[in-house]
């Protein structure tokens, strides 16, 4: 497999880029999934950078992800929010996929907020609950297409980074207790999110084999990032809005649809967004 490798110097340049083009400094960086991206329109004192013009940036494609950097306070904290991410399936390689979370890191970024739509797996799940990441299964990493396959940077991190710590303790702790003051804890859930390539849904057998893994969510994103992320050292919290439930029975006549997904995170958007503006004061 030829390893597409991408430069520090790079990354720097789009970072170096930005730190030019506007004043804010953040120490925060959300990355909003499908449906999610009015998370960024909560910010205040705004600036935002159409992906199209970052230099080396990517482009998103997918419907549902505005496609910019928007730059801004929210809740008097800076912060620096991707309003639509990248994804494997889109036809990037998987350096590509994770090519901004490099950038928060050389802007000074020490904590990533990660937000997905994703598919319930567990059977108590309901739709519109929020699931709060405690760990992840990379199946696009098993098959070798992981983010730090490659030469290793030592100035981004170690060679064999932990992943047993991934989502951070204190942090899940954090966003417990802001979702019990914000009476959001009655559909906050904490479980295991699996990552598959897509753009395909999961066929039921999929689906099952998942459940025996012990994954409590699928979807087709996040998991590339998040290990960036702690090879950088940042601090990571990992949201999954509970958008359709999976189909395990062949005799169901539900089937999974991307409008689906748009429709329940529109439903359950400022929950998620009064959690996260209220969780970002405490970090």
């Amino acid at each position: 497999m030829a390893v597409v490798r991408v430069s520090y110097e790079e990354y720097k340049e789009t970072a170096d880029w930005l730190l030019a083009h506007t004043e804010q400094r953040p120490k925060v960086a959300i990355i909003c999934g499908s449906g999610l991206g009015g998370l960024a329109d909560l910010l205040d004192d705004k600036t935002a950078f159409p992906y199209k013009d970052i230099p080396r940036f990517p482009t998103s494609t997918v419907p549902g992800h505005v496609g910019q950097l928007v730059f801004g306070r929210l809740q008097g904290r800076e912060c620096v929010c991707m309003q639509g991410r990248f994804h494997f399936y889109e036809g990037y390689n998987i350096h590509t996929v994770t090519y901004p979370v490099r950038v928060f890191f050389l802007l000074g970024v020490e904590t990533l907020i990660v937000t997905n739509a994703a598919g319930g797996l567990n059977g108590s799940y309901n739709l519109g609950d929020i699931m709060l990441l405690k760990d992840h299964i990379n199946m696009p990493g098993f098959a070798g297409q992981n983010p730090l396959c490659g030469h290793n940077d030592d100035r981004f991190g170690v060679r064999f980074p932990c992943m047993s710590d991934a989502y951070d303790r204190e942090l899940r702790a954090l966003a417990k207790q802001t979702a019990k003051e914000q009476c959001c804890d009655g559909f906050l859930q904490e479980g295991v999110y699996c990552m598959l390539a897509g753009p395909s849904y999961e066929t039921i057998a999929e689906c099952r084999a998942l459940q025996m893994l012990g994954a409590d969510a699928v979807g087709m994103s996040t998991v590339p990032e998040v290990v960036v992320a702690r090879h950088c050292g940042l601090r990571v919290l990992g949201l999954s809005l509970i958008t359709n439930n999976v189909v395990t029975d062949y005799d169901s006549v539900e089937k999974a649809n991307h409008e689906e997904v748009l429709r329940t995170a529109q439903h359950r958007t400022q929950d998620l967004q009064r959690l996260v503006s209220h969780l970002i004061v405490k970090i």
